[in-house]
C-alpha cells in the first residue's frame, strides 16, 4: 500500500512539473513572438525616419523624435504651414504601418507629448506644452487642409493619439529651441498569460472606440 502511495505520488508530481514547465514555455514563446513583433513593427517605422523629406526625424527606443517637423516657436503653440504638411504626409505613412498584423496585435496607443524651453514659469509651460501637442491633433484632423489625411486616418488618430505634456523637466541643455517640441512615444501591450497575437484578449486593453463627430474647429 505505501508503495503504491509513492508511485500515485510520483506520478502527479510529474504530472504537475509537466504542467507547470509546458505554461512556463507557452509563457517564453508568447514572449518571444510579442518582441519580434514589436522589434518588426519599430524596424518598419525607423525605414519612414530614413527618408529625405523628413529630416531630423529619428526613432530611439519607442520615441519618435520628430525633430523640426515639430519645432515650435518661443511662447507659440503655433506651427508653421509647411511643418503642418510634412507632418500630414509623415503621419498617414505611419498609421499604414501600424495596421500591420506585427503593429495592430501589440500596439495600445501614440503619445503625443509637448514640451517647452526653460523660460517662463513651471506651470505655464506645461499649458504651454499641452497646447502644441494639441496644435499637432489640430493639424492632423483638419479636413480641409490640403493633403488632409483619409477620413479613416483621421478616426484612427482620434481613437490611438493621447495627448501630454511636459514642463522643463524634458528640456534639451542649451537648445533651449529644440526644447519647444512634440515628440511621439509608441506604447505596446504587455504579454499576458491568457494572451496570445491575434487573440480578442490581447485587444481587450485596447482603447475604446470615440465616437465620431465633424467639427473640426480647433478649440487654440
Amino acid at each position: 500500500l505505501m508503495t503504491a502511495l509513492m508511485v500515485l505520488f510520483l506520478v502527479a508530481m510529474a504530472v504537475a512539473l509537466l504542467s507547470v514547465t509546458q505554461g512556463l514555455r507557452k509563457m517564453d514563446e508568447g514572449r518571444a513572438q510579442r518582441d519580434t513583433a514589436i522589434s518588426s513593427c519599430l524596424g518598419s517605422i525607423r525605414q519612414i525616419t530614413q527618408q529625405a523629406q523628413y529630416p531630423g526625424v529619428q526613432l530611439r527606443g519607442q520615441t519618435l523624435e520628430l525633430g523640426s517637423l515639430a519645432e515650435f516657436p518661443k511662447d507659440s503653440n503655433e506651427l508653421e504651414t509647411q511643418r503642418a504638411g510634412y507632418l500630414r504626409n509623415f503621419v498617414p505613412q505611419m498609421l499604414s504601418i501600424a495596421r500591420t498584423t506585427e503593429c495592430q496585435n501589440w500596439l495600445k496607443r501614440f503619445v503625443l507629448e509637448g514640451y517647452a524651453s526653460p523660460e517662463g514659469s513651471y506651470l505655464y509651460n506645461l499649458n504651454l506644452s499641452l497646447e502644441r501637442s494639441q496644435r499637432v491633433l489640430c493639424v492632423l484632423l483638419d479636413a480641409k487642409a490640403p493633403n488632409a489625411p483619409s477620413l479613416e486616418d483621421r478616426q484612427a488618430i482620434r481613437e490611438l493619439f493621447f495627448v501630454g505634456g511636459s514642463s522643463f523637466n524634458s528640456a534639451i541643455l542649451n537648445q533651449p529651441e529644440k526644447s519647444r517640441r512634440v515628440e511621439l512615444r509608441l506604447e505596446f501591450k504587455e504579454l499576458r498569460q491568457d494572451c496570445r497575437p491575434g487573440d480578442t484578449a490581447c485587444r481587450a486593453d485596447a482603447p475604446p472606440p470615440i465616437p465620431w463627430d465633424d467639427d473640426v474647429k480647433c478649440p487654440l
